[in-house]
């Protein structure tokens, strides 16, 4: 029996002459006995091995090893992996692969930092990382807020943007309530102007105002002021806020009978002057002039219009006019005697326009007579015949002539007249005076006038 040494050289003995056999069918050289090629099914390269990658090997023949010359072997990379080399690789009789092949990680491409935001990442920028964006205070995310990077080396949502959307912030002072100031229905008020304030940059590109600024007189009632503003983003913020002006007043005071009131300022407030007067004929008794006060009470006492009565038992001229000084006007009708024609259409025209004379404060007197005997008359009074010739006298009125003198409320000579005028013309004359200019005013204001 053979050792092992004998019989293995005896089977490589026999291959050999089978091979020999083989080579002269084949007619190939002597020389190849020497060097014999491989054995297809027997290991030539190196086992293939790709990190994150498949491997799929066609051994020639169908042979065992997938390593064999001539194998060819496909590589394929898992799911987020991209292949760098060939993707078939061919085991070569150099005992090498024909290429070297790896399988890298795919990576998408770098995001972009958004404008006033970023992102962060989780495993950078390969497959399957996640990146989320994030604004600064005062933006809002506009798109994906996270977005993964794909198989295709893309991200799966657009770029985000960070967006101003929140409006600015501004606060208005708060409600004010004020009194107005004494004979005034307004009072100045003042506030510091509010100042806004953006969440996102800061920077404010106007503000508007709409009511009165501070510093204006704001009269009685309630105002309201508002105030806006805007970003560069045009997005706005408001704030509003009322000024209150409230009027101190008293009660409401009214004109006496026959008489008129004047009042300054809206007429019943906190510092507000009334001036009373009486029409002609009247006496005003009682306070000229009332205000009020800051304790809303009025001072002074209530005016009354009292009938006016004139006396005739003066001792002088000069007294008896002073009874009309700034009250009345006065016409005196001076006449030789009262069968006179112009004496007498005079007084006829005169009852006819008793109104209009009312109304112009014109007390008529009539100075009838020749010295002796002289006779003068107001109204219905007579006046002693030593009153009557001082007051022709004193006045320079004629004795033996018809005349008309027309004496204003300060005792002025206003006109004379020698032959008989018209009530027109004589009412015409009166209007032009500065105080009936007032009176005027007054009396279309209680509605007094003529039909």
């Amino acid at each position: 029996m053979c050792t092992p040494q004998k019989k293995c050289s005896l089977e490589y003995s026999q291959t050999l002459l089978k091979l020999e056999k083989q080579f002269r069918k084949l007619q190939l050289p002597k020389s190849s006995l020497l060097h014999p090629p491989p054995r297809p099914d027997t290991p030539w390269c190196s086992p293939i091995k790709v990190k994150y990658g498949d491997v799929n090997c066609r051994a020639p023949h169908g042979g065992y090893y997938k390593n064999v010359l001539g194998t060819r072997c496909d590589i394929r990379c898992r799911k987020g992996y991209e292949l760098h080399g060939s993707s078939q690789l061919i085991c070569q009789t150099n005992k090498r692969w024909s290429d070297k092949v790896l399988c890298k990680q795919k990576r998408c491409p770098t995001l972009s930092m958004p404008t006033n935001g970023g992102f962060k990442c989780v495993d950078g920028a390969y497959f399957n990382s996640r990146c989320e964006y994030y604004c600064t205070p005062g933006y809002m995310l506009k798109g994906e807020r996270t977005v993964v990077c794909m198989d295709n080396k893309a991200w799966s949502g657009r770029p985000a943007m960070c967006v101003d959307v929140e409006p600015p912030r501004i606060q208005c002072p708060s409600v004010k309530e004020r009194i107005a100031e004494p004979n005034k229905l307004t009072v100045r008020v003042f506030w510091e102007t509010p100042e806004g304030r953006d969440t996102a940059d800061g920077i404010l590109t106007d503000v508007i105002l709409k009511g009165l600024p501070p510093g204006s007189d704001f009269p009685e009632g309630y105002h309201k002021i508002q105030y806006t503003v805007y970003d560069r983003a045009e997005n706005k913020g408001t704030c509003k806020f009322h000024v209150k002006v409230r009027v101190q007043r008293c009660n409401k005071l009214h004109a006496p009978e026959n008489g008129y009131i004047k009042c300054s300022s809206d007429g019943n407030n906190y510092g507000a002057t009334c001036e009373f007067s009486c029409i002609g004929g009247y006496e005003l008794q009682g306070s000229p002039a009332r205000v009020c006060q800051s304790n809303l009470a009025w001072s002074g006492t209530d005016p009354t219009c009292k009938a006016m009565k004139i006396n005739v038992g003066v001792r002088s001229a000069a007294a008896l006019l002073d009874q009309f000084y700034e009250k009345r006007r006065l016409l005196i009708v001076s006449t030789p005697t009262a069968r006179n024609l112009f004496y007498r259409a005079q007084l006829a025209m005169l009852q006819q326009s008793q109104c209009g004379l009312d109304l112009r404060h014109i007390t008529v007197i009539e100075l009838v007579g020749t010295y002796p005997t002289l006779i003068g008359r107001i109204g219905v009074r007579i006046m002693p015949p030593a009153l009557t010739l001082q007051l022709r006298l004193l006045l320079r009125i004629p004795l033996n002539t018809f005349s008309i003198l027309l004496v204003d409320k300060h005792g002025m000579d206003k006109e004379r007249y020698m032959s008989i005028v018209t009530p027109v013309s004589l009412f015409n004359l009166i209007d032009t005076f500065p105080l009936r200019k007032e009176e005027m005013v007054l009396q279309a204001e209680m509605g007094q006038a003529c039909n």
